[in-house]
Protein backbone atom coordinates (compact mmCIF):
# COMPACT_ATOMS: atom_id res chain seq x y z
CA UNK A 1 0.00 0.00 0.00
CA UNK A 2 1.68 3.53 -0.83
CA UNK A 3 0.88 6.28 1.69
CA UNK A 4 0.54 9.98 0.29
CA UNK A 5 -0.19 12.78 2.32
CA UNK A 6 -3.22 15.94 1.31
CA UNK A 7 -1.56 18.18 3.59
CA UNK A 8 -1.68 22.43 4.35
CA UNK A 9 -0.42 24.71 6.61
CA UNK A 10 -0.60 27.85 8.15
CA UNK A 11 0.69 30.19 10.33
CA UNK A 12 -0.04 33.55 12.53
CA UNK A 13 1.80 36.10 14.32
CA UNK A 14 0.06 35.53 17.67
CA UNK A 15 -0.93 38.22 19.81
CA UNK A 16 2.11 39.11 21.20
CA UNK A 17 4.81 38.82 18.33
CA UNK A 18 5.96 41.25 15.92
CA UNK A 19 7.86 38.66 14.09
CA UNK A 20 7.21 34.92 13.29
CA UNK A 21 10.29 32.82 14.44
CA UNK A 22 8.25 30.11 13.59
CA UNK A 23 8.38 28.10 9.73
CA UNK A 24 7.00 25.47 8.13
CA UNK A 25 6.90 23.17 4.69
CA UNK A 26 4.28 20.65 3.61
CA UNK A 27 4.25 18.24 0.51
CA UNK A 28 2.83 14.54 -0.41
CA UNK A 29 6.16 13.61 1.04
CA UNK A 30 7.41 15.92 3.74
CA UNK A 31 5.58 17.69 6.46
CA UNK A 32 8.20 19.50 8.56
CA UNK A 33 7.74 22.39 11.62
CA UNK A 34 10.90 24.64 12.94
CA UNK A 35 9.78 27.00 16.06
CA UNK A 36 12.90 29.57 15.88
CA UNK A 37 14.48 31.35 18.89
CA UNK A 38 17.15 33.63 19.77
CA UNK A 39 15.27 37.19 19.71
CA UNK A 40 15.02 39.99 17.21
CA UNK A 41 15.69 38.66 13.42
CA UNK A 42 17.74 35.34 14.71
CA UNK A 43 14.77 33.26 15.62
CA UNK A 44 13.55 33.07 12.38
CA UNK A 45 16.58 33.07 10.45
CA UNK A 46 17.13 30.04 12.20
CA UNK A 47 13.57 28.22 11.94
CA UNK A 48 13.93 29.23 7.94
CA UNK A 49 17.34 27.89 7.65
CA UNK A 50 16.29 24.49 9.17
CA UNK A 51 13.56 24.10 7.23
CA UNK A 52 15.75 25.00 4.09
CA UNK A 53 17.71 22.21 5.13
CA UNK A 54 15.48 19.56 5.45
CA UNK A 55 13.47 20.24 2.90
CA UNK A 56 15.77 18.30 0.72
CA UNK A 57 14.34 14.77 1.79
CA UNK A 58 11.72 16.18 -0.89
CA UNK A 59 13.16 14.06 -3.42
CA UNK A 60 13.05 10.81 -4.52
CA UNK A 61 12.74 8.33 -1.13
CA UNK A 62 15.58 6.70 0.25
CA UNK A 63 16.15 3.24 1.50
CA UNK A 64 16.22 4.17 4.85
CA UNK A 65 13.87 6.92 6.18
CA UNK A 66 15.25 7.34 9.85
CA UNK A 67 18.78 7.31 8.63
CA UNK A 68 18.05 10.24 5.70
CA UNK A 69 16.17 11.63 8.53
CA UNK A 70 18.95 11.98 11.18
CA UNK A 71 21.28 13.31 8.53
CA UNK A 72 19.22 16.05 7.64
CA UNK A 73 18.81 17.19 11.45
CA UNK A 74 22.80 17.21 11.36
CA UNK A 75 22.83 18.77 8.24
CA UNK A 76 20.52 21.73 9.17
CA UNK A 77 22.41 21.71 12.86
CA UNK A 78 25.82 22.17 10.98
CA UNK A 79 24.25 24.72 8.26
CA UNK A 80 23.33 27.32 11.89
CA UNK A 81 26.68 26.92 12.45
CA UNK A 82 28.21 28.06 9.64
CA UNK A 83 25.93 31.16 9.55
CA UNK A 84 27.08 31.67 13.28
CA UNK A 85 30.34 31.44 12.20
CA UNK A 86 30.69 34.17 9.78
CA UNK A 87 27.97 36.54 11.92
CA UNK A 88 28.44 36.42 15.48
CA UNK A 89 25.35 38.70 15.58
CA UNK A 90 23.01 35.91 15.82
CA UNK A 91 25.00 34.00 18.23
CA UNK A 92 22.43 31.92 20.19
CA UNK A 93 19.89 31.16 18.01
CA UNK A 94 18.35 28.04 17.63
CA UNK A 95 15.02 26.41 16.48
CA UNK A 96 13.05 23.15 16.97
CA UNK A 97 12.24 20.19 14.66
CA UNK A 98 9.66 17.75 13.98
CA UNK A 99 9.39 16.53 10.35
CA UNK A 100 7.68 13.32 9.19
CA UNK A 101 8.61 11.61 5.84
CA UNK A 102 6.58 9.49 4.03
CA UNK A 103 7.31 6.86 1.03
CA UNK A 104 6.48 3.46 -0.67
CA UNK A 105 4.05 3.25 2.20
CA UNK A 106 6.63 3.94 4.71
CA UNK A 107 6.67 7.01 7.30
CA UNK A 108 9.67 8.08 9.45
CA UNK A 109 9.68 11.25 12.38
CA UNK A 110 12.11 12.73 13.14
CA UNK A 111 11.89 14.91 16.58
CA UNK A 112 14.25 17.82 18.52
CA UNK A 113 12.41 20.14 20.67
CA UNK A 114 9.59 20.90 22.13
CA UNK A 115 7.21 21.15 18.98
CA UNK A 116 4.84 18.52 18.88
CA UNK A 117 3.56 16.07 16.10
CA UNK A 118 -0.45 14.04 17.00
CA UNK A 119 -2.14 11.73 15.02
CA UNK A 120 -5.64 10.96 15.23
CA UNK A 121 -7.10 7.45 14.16
CA UNK A 122 -10.96 6.96 14.16
CA UNK A 123 -11.48 9.93 16.53
CA UNK A 124 -8.69 9.13 19.51
CA UNK A 125 -5.36 11.72 19.40
CA UNK A 126 -1.90 10.43 20.49
CA UNK A 127 1.21 12.36 20.75
CA UNK A 128 3.65 11.16 18.32
CA UNK A 129 6.72 13.15 19.97
CA UNK A 130 8.35 13.55 23.41
CA UNK A 131 8.72 17.04 24.57
CA UNK A 132 12.63 17.66 25.33
CA UNK A 133 11.92 20.22 27.82
CA UNK A 134 12.37 20.42 31.75
CA UNK A 135 9.16 20.58 32.43
CA UNK A 136 8.58 17.20 30.49
CA UNK A 137 11.57 15.56 32.48
CA UNK A 138 9.81 16.69 35.45
CA UNK A 139 6.36 15.31 34.55
CA UNK A 140 8.18 11.97 33.38
CA UNK A 141 9.86 11.89 37.29
CA UNK A 142 6.72 12.30 38.59
CA UNK A 143 7.56 15.23 40.36
CA UNK A 144 4.74 17.27 38.81
CA UNK A 145 1.54 16.66 37.07
CA UNK A 146 0.84 17.56 33.32
CA UNK A 147 -1.45 20.20 34.29
CA UNK A 148 1.04 22.00 36.72
CA UNK A 149 3.48 21.82 33.48
CA UNK A 150 1.56 23.56 31.44
CA UNK A 151 1.99 26.92 34.32
CA UNK A 152 5.22 25.94 35.05
CA UNK A 153 7.71 28.93 34.96
CA UNK A 154 10.17 27.10 33.22
CA UNK A 155 7.85 25.43 31.02
CA UNK A 156 9.92 27.34 27.89
CA UNK A 157 13.05 25.77 28.84
CA UNK A 158 14.12 23.39 26.25
CA UNK A 159 17.24 20.41 26.99
CA UNK A 160 17.59 20.39 22.93
CA UNK A 161 17.50 22.47 19.67
CA UNK A 162 19.56 22.65 16.70
CA UNK A 163 21.61 25.63 17.39
CA UNK A 164 25.09 24.78 15.84
CA UNK A 165 27.16 24.54 18.43
CA UNK A 166 26.44 21.31 20.29
CA UNK A 167 25.30 18.04 18.71
CA UNK A 168 21.91 16.97 18.37
CA UNK A 169 20.64 13.72 18.33
CA UNK A 170 16.99 13.60 17.14
CA UNK A 171 14.26 11.21 18.49
CA UNK A 172 13.93 9.12 14.93
CA UNK A 173 10.60 6.94 14.67
CA UNK A 174 9.05 4.45 12.16
CA UNK A 175 5.17 4.79 11.98
CA UNK A 176 2.22 2.78 10.41
CA UNK A 177 -0.10 5.14 8.52
CA UNK A 178 -3.81 4.05 7.83
CA UNK A 179 -6.12 5.46 5.61
CA UNK A 180 -7.99 8.93 6.88
CA UNK A 181 -5.26 8.98 9.52
CA UNK A 182 -4.62 12.97 10.30
CA UNK A 183 -1.49 14.34 11.76
CA UNK A 184 -0.67 17.47 13.03
CA UNK A 185 2.54 18.83 13.30
CA UNK A 186 2.59 22.14 15.07
CA UNK A 187 4.30 24.80 17.54
CA UNK A 188 4.50 25.21 20.84
CA UNK A 189 2.25 28.27 20.34
CA UNK A 190 -0.42 25.96 19.53
CA UNK A 191 -0.04 23.11 22.48
CA UNK A 192 1.04 25.94 25.22
CA UNK A 193 -2.67 27.13 25.06
CA UNK A 194 -4.82 24.94 23.69
CA UNK A 195 -5.60 21.57 25.27
CA UNK A 196 -4.99 17.52 23.60
CA UNK A 197 -8.96 17.46 23.73
CA UNK A 198 -9.94 20.13 22.16
CA UNK A 199 -7.04 19.74 19.60
CA UNK A 200 -8.98 16.75 18.88
CA UNK A 201 -11.86 17.74 18.29
CA UNK A 202 -10.60 20.64 15.66
CA UNK A 203 -8.54 17.91 14.00
CA UNK A 204 -11.42 16.13 12.92
CA UNK A 205 -12.63 18.76 11.38
CA UNK A 206 -14.64 17.87 7.64
CA UNK A 207 -11.70 18.85 5.97
CA UNK A 208 -7.97 19.38 6.89
CA UNK A 209 -8.20 23.17 5.70
CA UNK A 210 -10.68 23.92 8.16
CA UNK A 211 -9.10 21.94 11.21
CA UNK A 212 -6.21 24.14 10.48
CA UNK A 213 -7.49 27.64 10.22
CA UNK A 214 -10.23 25.99 13.87
CA UNK A 215 -6.96 25.17 15.27
CA UNK A 216 -4.87 28.68 14.77
CA UNK A 217 -8.00 30.38 15.51
CA UNK A 218 -8.51 28.13 18.86
CA UNK A 219 -4.92 29.20 19.89
CA UNK A 220 -5.70 32.92 19.38
CA UNK A 221 -8.92 32.84 21.09
CA UNK A 222 -7.05 31.28 24.64
CA UNK A 223 -4.57 34.01 24.50
CA UNK A 224 -1.43 32.55 23.12
CA UNK A 225 1.60 34.60 23.20
CA UNK A 226 3.41 32.73 20.78
CA UNK A 227 3.66 32.47 17.37
CA UNK A 228 1.18 29.61 15.56
CA UNK A 229 2.09 27.40 13.05
CA UNK A 230 0.12 24.03 12.21
CA UNK A 231 0.78 21.49 9.59
CA UNK A 232 -2.07 19.28 9.34
CA UNK A 233 -1.73 15.93 6.57
CA UNK A 234 -4.53 12.88 5.84
CA UNK A 235 -2.99 9.93 4.71
CA UNK A 236 -4.50 8.55 1.63
CA UNK A 237 -3.87 5.20 -0.84
CA UNK A 238 -4.84 6.96 -3.68
CA UNK A 239 -3.53 10.14 -5.30
CA UNK A 240 -6.07 12.70 -3.87
CA UNK A 241 -7.46 14.27 -7.10
CA UNK A 242 -7.81 17.85 -7.70
CA UNK A 243 -5.49 19.05 -5.49
CA UNK A 244 -1.63 20.43 -6.56
CA UNK A 245 1.11 18.57 -5.55
CA UNK A 246 3.27 22.14 -5.05
CA UNK A 247 5.04 22.18 -1.50
CA UNK A 248 3.98 24.62 0.59
CA UNK A 249 6.12 26.99 3.00
CA UNK A 250 5.10 28.96 5.26
CA UNK A 251 6.34 31.68 8.16
CA UNK A 252 9.69 32.49 7.91
CA UNK A 253 10.89 30.23 5.40
CA UNK A 254 8.31 32.14 3.43
CA UNK A 255 9.16 35.41 2.96
CA UNK A 256 11.89 35.32 0.44
CA UNK A 257 11.71 38.75 -1.10
CA UNK A 258 11.31 40.57 2.11
CA UNK A 259 13.49 42.11 4.50
CA UNK A 260 14.65 39.83 7.88
CA UNK A 261 14.17 42.46 9.78
CA UNK A 262 11.49 43.62 8.14
CA UNK A 263 8.56 43.61 11.20
CA UNK A 264 5.64 45.36 8.87
CA UNK A 265 3.51 41.71 8.35
CA UNK A 266 -0.27 41.47 8.15
CA UNK A 267 -1.58 39.12 11.35
CA UNK A 268 -2.12 35.70 9.42
CA UNK A 269 0.56 34.85 7.21
CA UNK A 270 -1.00 33.05 3.96
CA UNK A 271 1.47 30.14 2.87
CA UNK A 272 3.13 29.90 -0.41
CA UNK A 273 3.31 27.43 -2.81
CA UNK A 274 6.34 26.25 -4.44
CA UNK A 275 6.27 25.39 -8.23
CA UNK A 276 9.12 23.12 -8.70
CA UNK A 277 8.76 23.80 -12.74
CA UNK A 278 9.66 27.45 -12.28
CA UNK A 279 12.99 27.89 -10.31
CA UNK A 280 12.34 31.93 -10.04
CA UNK A 281 9.39 31.19 -7.04
CA UNK A 282 12.83 28.79 -5.23
CA UNK A 283 15.58 29.96 -2.76
CA UNK A 284 18.09 27.11 -4.24
CA UNK A 285 19.61 25.55 -1.68
CA UNK A 286 23.57 25.14 -3.06
CA UNK A 287 22.68 28.98 -4.72
CA UNK A 288 25.50 30.69 -2.76
CA UNK A 289 24.13 34.24 -3.77
CA UNK A 290 20.73 33.92 -2.74
CA UNK A 291 21.14 32.35 0.10
CA UNK A 292 23.88 35.71 0.94
CA UNK A 293 20.96 38.01 0.28
CA UNK A 294 18.62 36.21 2.52
CA UNK A 295 20.69 35.74 5.75
CA UNK A 296 23.44 38.70 5.00
CA UNK A 297 24.98 39.53 8.13
CA UNK A 298 22.85 41.99 10.37
CA UNK A 299 24.45 45.28 11.15
CA UNK A 300 25.69 45.11 14.90
CA UNK A 301 23.38 46.62 18.07
CA UNK A 302 24.22 50.10 17.82
CA UNK A 303 24.24 49.46 21.82
CA UNK A 304 26.45 46.88 21.47
CA UNK A 305 29.66 49.07 22.42
CA UNK A 306 27.80 50.67 24.77
CA UNK A 307 27.68 46.99 26.82
CA UNK A 308 31.42 46.12 25.89
CA UNK A 309 32.15 49.60 27.18
CA UNK A 310 30.27 48.47 30.74
CA UNK A 311 31.81 45.07 30.83
CA UNK A 312 35.07 46.34 30.78
CA UNK A 313 34.84 49.15 33.27
CA UNK A 314 33.15 46.67 35.43
CA UNK A 315 36.32 44.23 35.41
CA UNK A 316 38.96 47.05 35.20
CA UNK A 317 36.67 47.85 38.73
CA UNK A 318 36.83 44.80 40.53
CA UNK A 319 40.44 44.00 39.29
CA UNK A 320 41.53 47.23 40.81
CA UNK A 321 39.64 46.16 44.19
CA UNK A 322 41.20 42.95 44.27
CA UNK A 323 44.33 44.71 44.25
CA UNK A 324 44.06 47.37 46.60
CA UNK A 325 42.89 44.72 49.05
CA UNK A 326 46.16 42.50 48.47
CA UNK A 327 48.23 45.54 48.88
CA UNK A 328 46.65 46.73 52.03
CA UNK A 329 47.47 43.20 53.56
CA UNK A 330 50.97 43.64 52.50
CA UNK A 331 51.35 46.57 54.42
CA UNK A 332 50.19 45.06 57.69
CA UNK A 333 53.14 42.75 56.96
CA UNK A 334 57.14 42.99 59.00
CA UNK A 335 59.93 41.83 58.10
CA UNK A 336 63.78 42.18 59.74
CA UNK A 337 66.57 42.57 57.08
CA UNK A 338 69.12 44.88 56.81
CA UNK A 339 69.92 49.08 55.78
CA UNK A 340 73.36 50.14 55.55
CA UNK A 341 74.82 47.14 57.45
CA UNK A 342 72.52 47.98 59.76
CA UNK A 343 69.97 45.56 61.32
CA UNK A 344 66.21 47.41 60.48
CA UNK A 345 62.86 46.78 60.18
CA UNK A 346 60.66 47.16 56.86
CA UNK A 347 57.05 47.12 56.23
CA UNK A 348 55.29 45.42 53.42
CA UNK A 349 56.76 42.00 52.16
CA UNK A 350 60.26 40.63 50.81
CA UNK A 351 59.38 41.01 47.41
CA UNK A 352 60.23 42.42 44.17
CA UNK A 353 57.80 43.27 41.57
CA UNK A 354 58.12 45.58 38.93
CA UNK A 355 56.71 49.25 38.91
CA UNK A 356 55.37 48.14 42.05
CA UNK A 357 56.87 49.21 45.89
CA UNK A 358 56.26 46.06 48.18
CA UNK A 359 57.93 47.72 50.76
CA UNK A 360 59.63 50.41 52.91
CA UNK A 361 61.88 51.03 55.60
CA UNK A 362 60.34 51.07 59.35
CA UNK A 363 63.25 51.67 61.46
CA UNK A 364 66.61 51.69 61.62
CA UNK A 365 68.75 50.30 64.59
CA UNK A 366 72.08 51.12 65.66
CA UNK A 367 73.29 47.15 65.77
CA UNK A 368 75.57 46.15 63.09
CA UNK A 369 75.64 42.79 61.04
CA UNK A 370 79.53 42.85 61.87
CA UNK A 371 78.47 42.27 65.53
CA UNK A 372 75.94 39.40 64.84
CA UNK A 373 77.28 35.28 64.27
CA UNK A 374 77.62 34.37 61.57
CA UNK A 375 74.22 32.42 61.28
CA UNK A 376 72.06 35.16 62.86
CA UNK A 377 74.12 37.53 60.29
CA UNK A 378 72.79 35.33 57.28
CA UNK A 379 69.19 35.50 58.10
CA UNK A 380 69.10 38.78 58.96
CA UNK A 381 70.51 39.33 54.90
CA UNK A 382 67.89 36.88 54.35
CA UNK A 383 65.12 38.53 55.88
CA UNK A 384 63.25 37.23 58.87
CA UNK A 385 59.30 37.45 58.78
CA UNK A 386 57.29 38.66 61.30
CA UNK A 387 53.17 38.17 61.77
CA UNK A 388 53.81 41.32 63.17
CA UNK A 389 55.37 45.17 63.79
CA UNK A 390 55.56 44.01 67.51
CA UNK A 391 56.84 40.55 66.49
CA UNK A 392 59.51 42.39 64.54
CA UNK A 393 60.71 44.60 67.37
CA UNK A 394 60.78 41.49 69.24
CA UNK A 395 63.25 39.86 66.71
CA UNK A 396 65.16 42.64 66.65
CA UNK A 397 65.61 42.64 70.86
CA UNK A 398 66.66 39.17 70.38
CA UNK A 399 69.65 40.28 68.19
CA UNK A 400 70.85 42.46 70.33
CA UNK A 401 70.36 40.63 73.31
CA UNK A 402 72.82 37.89 71.23
CA UNK A 403 74.88 40.66 70.55
CA UNK A 404 75.54 42.09 73.57
CA UNK A 405 76.39 38.19 74.77
CA UNK A 406 78.86 37.36 72.37
CA UNK A 407 80.86 40.47 73.19
CA UNK A 408 80.65 40.04 77.08
CA UNK A 409 83.09 38.28 79.03
CA UNK A 410 80.19 35.75 80.28
CA UNK A 411 81.42 33.77 76.90
CA UNK A 412 84.63 32.87 75.77
CA UNK A 413 86.02 34.09 72.81
CA UNK A 414 85.78 31.75 69.77
CA UNK A 415 82.66 29.83 71.14
CA UNK A 416 80.78 28.21 68.25
CA UNK A 417 77.78 30.05 68.99
CA UNK A 418 79.56 33.71 68.26
CA UNK A 419 81.48 32.89 65.20
CA UNK A 420 82.22 35.54 63.32
CA UNK A 421 80.90 38.02 65.93
CA UNK A 422 83.12 41.21 65.96
CA UNK A 423 83.10 43.55 69.60
CA UNK A 424 84.09 46.41 67.02
CA UNK A 425 81.78 49.11 68.86
CA UNK A 426 80.92 47.18 71.76
CA UNK A 427 82.22 48.25 75.16
CA UNK A 428 82.84 44.78 77.50
CA UNK A 429 80.79 44.60 79.99
CA UNK A 430 84.07 44.35 82.38
CA UNK A 431 87.18 45.74 82.86
CA UNK A 432 90.33 43.78 82.85
CA UNK A 433 91.65 43.00 86.56
CA UNK A 434 95.43 42.58 87.70
CA UNK A 435 94.18 41.30 91.13
CA UNK A 436 94.67 37.77 91.56
CA UNK A 437 92.23 34.73 90.64
CA UNK A 438 91.66 33.55 93.85
CA UNK A 439 90.65 35.44 97.25
CA UNK A 440 90.91 33.92 101.23
CA UNK A 441 88.28 32.13 102.41
CA UNK A 442 85.67 33.66 103.97
CA UNK A 443 84.86 32.91 107.79
CA UNK A 444 81.99 30.96 108.56
CA UNK A 445 79.00 32.92 109.10
CA UNK A 446 74.90 30.98 109.98
CA UNK A 447 73.60 32.59 107.01
CA UNK A 448 73.35 31.58 103.80
CA UNK A 449 75.54 33.29 101.60
CA UNK A 450 73.21 35.03 98.53
CA UNK A 451 74.73 33.96 94.86
CA UNK A 452 75.62 36.90 92.51
CA UNK A 453 73.85 37.14 89.40
CA UNK A 454 74.58 39.79 86.31
CA UNK A 455 72.18 41.14 84.55
CA UNK A 456 73.13 40.98 80.22
CA UNK A 457 73.39 44.53 79.05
Amino acid sequence: MTITLRYTAISDLGQVRRNNQDSGYASPRLLVVADGMGGGPAGDLASAVTVESVRTLDAPPPADLLAALGDAVRRANDRLGEIVDSDPAVEGMGSTLTAILAADGRVGLAHVGDSRAYLLRQGELSQLTHDQTLVQTLVDEGRISSDEARVHPHRSLILQVLDGRHGIEPDLEMLTLQDGDRLLLCSDGLTGFVDDEHIADLLGAETIDAAAVELVQAALEAGSSDNITCVVAEAVTDAPAGQSSAPMLVGAAAEQPRSRTSMDRTATQPAVRIDEDDESDVVPVDDEAAEQRRYAPRAPNRYGWLRRLVATVLTLALLTGVALVAYRWSQRQYYVSSFNGKVAIYQGLDQELPGVDLNSLHEEYDLLLTELPTYQRGQVEAGIEADNLSAAQGTVAQLQLDAQKCASEQIAAGTPACEGASTTGSEPTTKPTTEPTTKPTPEPTDKPTAKRTRKPR
